[in-house]
């Protein structure tokens, strides 16, 4: 099993009820995807971290491979959450690896 895991902050200047706002459909954007894009096994988005977490969102994304989670960067159903999602965001961090 490959995992995915991804974490964002929200920009500065996006104010807080567009964080609201934003949070909801990122959530509902990437875990979307699961029987959409081939191979994502599971995705499950985090909006309410607690005190101590360093960002804001955090994805967490589950593949039987490496090869599908290379499709799944560069699909087009992913693509377009991905760009809402950088819009919004900045200093992700990722970490990929075998479970």
């Amino acid at each position: 099993m490959v995992k995915h895991i991804v974490m964002w902050s929200f920009k500065e200047e996006v104010g807080a009820q567009e964080r609201v706002e934003a949070s909801a459909k990122i959530k509902e954007g990437l875990e979307g995807l699961v029987g959409v894009v081939p191979g994502l096994k599971s995705a499950y988005v985090v909006i309410e971290p607690i005190s101590s977490s360093s960002h804001d969102l955090c994805l967490i994304t589950e593949f039987d491979t490496a090869e599908e989670l290379k499709a799944y960067a560069t699909n087009p159903d992913h693509v377009k959450v991905a760009t809402f999602v950088r819009s919004v965001t900045c200093n992700r961090a990722c970490m990929d690896f075998v479970e």
